[in-house]
């Protein structure tokens, strides 16, 4: 199988396998800095705008990985009434390595920037009309109202601030 049709076929597997890579970086990092006290909680499906749970003391942040190379994401509204809500997109290789990151989220402690002006985004199949309807709970934030990030450290420190 040819790898771009890998990736399209297998385009959950390989968001699981980019998500368990991020997750087990960020807590090798936070290990290096003598941080022990994380929690790391699963989403059992996405309905609610996140992935994961990560939360270390006062700071709880509901993270929506990302992998596709569009050039907007999708972005749950629900999301945004999270505590530190954040969507964290993974630039990855052929080879599923981490490549660069682009954050989209607000201080520890402080909610995902608005969404709701954003365009509605739209379903990904179509209905029996041959239409593709709004998912209104839904925006499309596009790739300039991300940070682009280039270290997991530097992920680590947008997730939790500064680190001792």
């Amino acid at each position: 199988m040819a790898g771009e049709d890998r990736h399209f076929t297998h385009s959950t597997l390989r968001e699981r396998i980019v998500e368990h890579v991020v997750v087990g970086d960020v807590l090798r990092t936070l290990w290096r800095r003598g941080v022990t006290d994380v929690e790391i909680l699963r989403s059992e499906f996405d309905a609610h705008g996140y992935d994961v749970v990560m939360s270390r003391g006062c700071v709880v942040r509901h993270i929506q990985f990302k992998t596709q190379k569009d050039r907007d994401i999708k972005v749950s509204l629900a999301l945004g009434e999270k505590p530190s809500g954040c969507v964290i997109w993974i630039g990855i290789d052929e080879n599923l390595n981490l490549k660069h990151f682009r954050w989209f989220g607000g201080l520890p402690g402080q909610p995902l920037p608005g969404i709701k002006d954003f365009k509605v985004a739209r379903r990904e199949t179509r209905n029996k009309g041959g239409e593709r309807p709004d998912r209104r709970n839904h925006r499309m934030v596009p790739e300039s109202a991300f940070e682009m990030v280039n270290t997991i450290d530097d992920v680590v420190e947008r997730l939790f601030g500064k680190l001792l």
